[in-house]
């Protein structure tokens, strides 16, 4: 069983086209397959989507699109402190984080530091940046080895047997091409289309784009897999405010993006989300 969705030029699109089907197949379904051909292009349409959305989260005091998109690649700390002092600016800003967070929306955090055994020591390793340095080479070298670059988010020690605050992004698979293109497909163990989709597409677009710089690589298509996918409600009152919306609210937020007119002109602000980067400390 698999719901294939038409692919889409864009991520607000993608996540839009995705939404959709698991609307129209009655709230849930699953291994939703989406593939995105440009995951950092904003077209004027995208631009009304992601306003719509990240007004509809904010009006429910939930995490906004950047929020979300800042658990997978903080962007507002490439911004301000460049690809050499990303790693060291991120670890300054995690016990913060912790802080306010908990154990939530740190999955960047996995991707940059994991223990690893080795011999009678455990280090601390961090996957991305060799991930990155690998494929730098390989790049550079006369032969390249094209399939050999995945990363686990998964991690059985803190998830396994968990039934709830667990991952939801369980692995990621970068790939290249003849002509050096990075293309990335990613899988989700659960996906929340109105609280997390557009964000986590986002903030997937970002973490592509900054493999594929730093690589050397032609920036390629991404691919999301859900392997459970669903239009998530629920409400909850905390220190006296309404958090969350109906199932009712989630639909009309789907249809409401569904009606959205479709433009093909640029528009004068490509993206409203340079206006958030920074809900993540920096």
């Amino acid at each position: 069983m698999y719901t294939p969705v038409t692919p889409q030029p864009t991520n607000a699109q993608a996540w839009l086209a995705a939404a959709a089907a698991v609307q129209d197949a009655g709230g849930e379904a699953h291994n939703v397959v989406i593939d995105v051909a440009d995951p950092l292009s904003i077209s004027p349409t995208d631009h009304a989507i992601l306003v719509t959305v990240d007004d509809f989260l904010r009006q429910h005091h939930a995490n906004t699109v950047s929020g979300v998109a800042n658990t997978i690649f903080p962007q507002s700390l490439l911004d301000h402190h460049g690809a050499d002092g990303l790693y060291a600016a991120y670890e300054a800003v995690l016990p913060r984080m912790k802080q306010m967070t908990r154990d939530w929306g740190r999955y960047f955090e996995r991707m940059t530091s994991w223990k690893k055994v080795k011999g009678q020591n455990i280090i601390v390793i961090n996957p991305l940046d060799d991930l990155i340095q690998f494929m730098k080479a390989q790049i550079e070298s006369e032969r390249t080895y094209r399939n050999t670059y995945e990363m686990t988010i998964y991690d059985p020690a803190r998830d396994a047997g968990k039934v709830s605050n667990r991952q939801c992004l369980s692995f990621l698979s970068f790939k290249l091409t003849h002509d050096t293109t990075l293309l990335l497909t990613v899988m989700y163990r659960n996906h929340a289309y109105v609280a997390r989709g557009l964000g986590n597409f986002v903030g997937l677009g970002r973490l592509q784009a900054f493999v594929a710089a730093q690589s050397g690589a032609r920036l390629g298509s991404l691919t999301c897999i859900s392997t459970h996918a669903e239009i998530d409600a629920g409400k909850k009152t905390q220190n006296g405010v309404v958090q969350g919306w109906s199932i009712g609210e989630a639909n009309d937020l789907i249809r409401q993006c569904r009606a959205l007119p479709v433009a093909t002109s640029s528009p004068a602000s490509s993206s409203l989300l340079a206006n958030v980067r920074t809900e993540l400390p920096a």
